[in-house]
């Protein structure tokens, strides 16, 4: 059986790398996978891109600004720019050579000019077996890739007041619902969600309530994602060996979805209460950011930078004493699977696919919901109150029993076959 995994990235942002590390995952189980992206970056044989020459990575980049600036006439602030896609603009794939080959086709992220609905439709058209894994909640939504509050998506949606400047009953999301409910009426369709909380929305959505919904996590290589020694790890980057190091990933600090807010107040708090337990400890920042965000936090910040090596994102995340994830709205987080690969305990809210992945007090800590007294309480606990070897060990066992590739591939192997009637 042969596999073919569309995506329109296959490294940057999480759903790119985890659409990427199935493809790999699938390939050392001994499935025959190959991946199609828009233009691609890694740098692997099976990876292939329908924007190979000059003029296709041009008119990739052209479709990508012509889907943003198709959106910006509709949108209600800058904001909301990349949060919303109405997949109007895209490739039609039902003739290439790696779809025909193909037993079943698997989309993963296919947003910003990569596929339309119509590409969508066309691909379904071919009557090959289709799996779409979400990795947010687009799939199921007029068009955003998290609602935020909304709830519109468990009837049609329409007046879709956070993301458009006009919002009303017949707006762009409802139009864009009504071509999805036209699309996915299919019957070929097996729907994968990373998360069991984004599962649990996509079976209670509009427009998937009657599709089969599964859930399987990303896959992680635990063989790369592996703890190194803390001493050695503080090392590498010129850090103290003795002090404790709060890690934290600083992407996009601004988008209000990833609750940097919560995290800079619950560190205010955090300096105010303890100041004397925590007069060694920093914090490790690693990822672009603005130094003006950071402005005012009472903490010594040492900048990683960007990171891109593997081996330097590995001791990074095992150089840090906690990893904290302050995100209001998440499905699976990279990050979060990293960290507990790497043993090093997570604290975030009680929110998306985080409590599933921290396990509260015993992988790390789960605070509650858009409190910073919380996090800050459970960044104080993990550092200075838990068994804290116990935690790390049992952080990395989570990590592989959960998300290791080979659990991951005989998940997606069982689908695949179960699509395609074997």
């Amino acid at each position: 059986m042969k596999v073919l995994i569309l995506s329109t990235f296959d490294t940057f942002g999480g759903a790119g790398i985890a659409a990427l590390r199935l493809h790999k995952a699938l390939l050392k189980s001994g499935l025959k996978s190959e991946m199609l992206v828009q233009e691609k970056k890694a740098n692997n044989k099976n990876v292939h891109s329908i924007a190979n020459t000059w003029v296709q990575k041009k008119l990739a980049l052209f479709r990508f600004a012509a889907d943003r600036l198709q959106f910006s006439f509709y949108e209600k602030d800058k904001s909301a720019r990349f949060i919303f896609s109405q997949a109007e603009i895209g490739v039609d794939l039902s003739n290439n050579a790696l779809v025909k080959e193909a037993d079943v086709i698997h989309l993963h992220w296919i947003n910003f000019g990569f596929l339309s609905l119509d590409s969508i439709q066309k691909l379904i058209a071919t009557g090959k077996p289709i799996i779409i894994t979400l990795h947010d909640m687009w799939t199921f939504t007029g068009g955003c890739h998290y609602s935020k509050d909304c709830t519109n998506y468990l009837r049609a949606c329409g007046n879709c007041l956070p993301y458009l400047k006009h919002p009303y009953e017949t707006d762009l999301s409802r139009k864009r619902w009504n071509k999805k409910a036209e699309v996915f009426g299919q019957k070929n369709l097996t729907i994968v969600s990373c998360s069991e909380w984004l599962g649990s929305k996509a079976r209670q959505s509009s427009l998937l309530k009657d599709k089969k919904v599964v859930s399987v996590p990303n896959p992680i290589d635990v063989s790369v994602f592996t703890p190194e020694d803390k001493t050695n790890a503080r090392k590498f980057f010129n850090l103290n060996p003795d002090k404790k190091y709060i890690l934290f990933a600083a992407m996009k600090v601004s988008d209000e979805r990833k609750g940097f807010a919560f995290f800079k107040n619950g560190l205010e708090i955090l300096a105010k209460q303890f100041s004397n337990e925590l007069k060694d400890t920093e914090l490790l920042i690693f990822g672009l950011y603005d130094e003006q965000d950071f402005s005012g936090i009472p903490f010594k910040i040492n900048s990683l930078g960007r990171l891109s090596d593997m081996s330097t994102i590995v001791n990074a995340y095992s150089a840090a004493s906690v990893f904290v994830i302050p995100s209001l709205e998440d499905n699976l987080p990279n990050t979060v699977m990293e960290s507990l690969a790497c043993g090093t305990p997570v604290v975030g809210f009680n929110t998306g696919g985080i409590p599933e992945m921290v396990e509260h007090r015993k992988t790390g800590y789960v605070a509650e919901y858009k409190s910073s007294e919380d996090l800050a309480a459970g960044i104080y606990w993990t550092l200075f109150q838990a068994p804290y070897e116990t935690l790390c060990m049992q952080s990395r066992e989570k990590a592989i029993r959960d998300y290791s590739e080979e659990s991951v591939a005989e998940k997606y192997t069982h689908l695949y076959k179960e699509a395609k009637g074997n």
